[in-house]
């Protein structure tokens, strides 16, 4: 038995980057199934469900057509293990197997595909893409990409393909070089959102924020309900692309773009929970989306408003993050942390996460879990006060579990 090749003969948008891949290759997956294409969509980690990592227009799979495809991949996992060489298959591996085969039996006729981790040796790196996408790039998984910039950029720029367009999302200039020098290597066309793409914030909805989004091709004024400051700059990305698909040949209107941006979601970013007091979940892990999360804080009216002493940060991160590079930037915001830990086995303890914390200004206690932890930070911010959870996508995902 085998696969025959399920990930080729779909055209594919790739994507690989340190923030934002997750939001942008949704907007750019809610626009093509808008635009009349049977879209999948790849994507990890996922929140609350595992099946989360595959979806085909919009629906994730269902728990029958998962068990049958895993029923009828096992004995070739099983047989390749038995005769590995290089190492056993790995669960990722599995899972984007899964993945393009189920886009394949499900006659898709456009994919979304996210890289799991870099992007040159990645598992998704079989497929040569109608485009590839780079979304910001900064430091992250050290121990495996390396530990610079110039190192990890080389890694994720390793999806790009000989002739296939690229499209860069604003990057720091060590980053920036080596995607362009990897693109005069294969002949490939660079797009950089620096360049011709703007975003102007009109104001916030019920819905969403209103934007208007230049591009090269039109002007969109559009309601996108993904909030926060990173968001704009992930839908400029999103544009940026599905601009690029166009030139490449496929059918998409503005109208098209307009009412994708509007229906897509992607949950655990800058998401508002509920009111009294006001709950926001945010995944953010790392410095440069921490300084993303203070910002869109700043700039969000029913954020802004609260007064610091009843500002109220639920936090907790992965033991292989830097702590205290998120605690510089979010420490003057809040009034009180509450530091916790997921279930997750890489989750780091609060004993430790304290010595992040302690004399930055603010009230620091701890909770043993992030259910305990949201229930003493009500009690801190009351009804007309603000819960803000951040520092890992595991701890969004048991806040979001309730």
């Amino acid at each position: 038995m085998r696969l025959r090749n399920p990930h080729m003969g779909i055209p594919a948008v790739h994507l690989a980057g340190t923030k934002g891949k997750g939001s942008t290759a949704a907007l750019i997956a809610s626009v093509m199934s808008v635009a009349g294409y049977r879209t999948g969509l790849y994507t990890s980690p996922h929140l609350l469900d595992f099946r989360e990592r595959i979806r085909l227009d919009g629906k994730i799979i269902s728990k029958a057509h998962l068990v049958r495809l895993m029923a009828s991949i096992s004995p070739l996992v099983e047989e390749m293990n038995d005769h590995a060489y290089l190492g056993k298959i790995t669960s990722f591996e599995v899972m984007t197997a899964l993945a393009f085969e189920f886009f394949h039996r499900q006659q898709a006729t456009f994919q979304v595909i996210e890289t799991g981790l870099g992007g040159r040796l990645d598992a998704t790196n079989v497929i040569t893409p109608s485009l590839s996408v780079i979304t910001p790039i900064s430091l992250d998984h050290t121990e495996v990409l390396g530990d610079s910039l110039e190192k990890i950029s080389a890694e994720k720029a390793g999806i790009i393909k000989q002739s296939v367009p690229v499209v860069s999302a604003a990057q720091r200039p060590e980053v920036m070089a080596v995607i362009r020098e990897r693109c005069c290597k294969t002949g490939s066309k660079l797009i950089e959102v620096t360049d011709g793409y703007k975003a102007e914030l009109l104001g916030y909805t019920a819905q969403g924020q209103s934007l208007k989004l230049s591009g090269r091709q039109a002007e969109y004024r559009l309601c996108l309900p993904l909030l926060g400051h990173y968001q704009r700059q992930n839908a400029l990305t999103a544009l940026a692309s599905l601009e690029a698909l166009v030139e490449e040949g496929f059918k998409i209107s503005p109208e098209d773009i307009t009412e994708g941006f509007g229906q897509a979601r992607w949950p655990g970013r800058f998401e508002v929970i509920k009111g009294n007091p006001l709950l926001i979940i945010d995944g953010a892990h790392n410095q440069e989306a921490a300084a993303e999360l203070l910002l869109s804080l700043q700039e969000y009216p029913p954020a802004a408003k609260v007064e610091k002493e009843k500002r109220v940060l639920v936090f907790g991160t992965s033991f292989d993050k830097d702590a205290g590079a998120m605690a510089d930037l979010l420490s003057g915001y809040f009034g009180t942390v509450i530091l916790t830990h997921s279930l997750h086995p890489r989750a780091m303890k609060p004993d430790l996460l304290r010595k992040a914390f302690d004399g930055r200004g603010l009230k620091v206690l701890e909770a043993d879990s992030v259910p305990k932890a949201l229930e003493l930070a009500g009690r801190i911010a009351l009804a007309d006060g603000l819960v803000c959870v951040a520092g890992s996508l595991f701890v969004a995902a048991e806040a979001l579990k309730g």
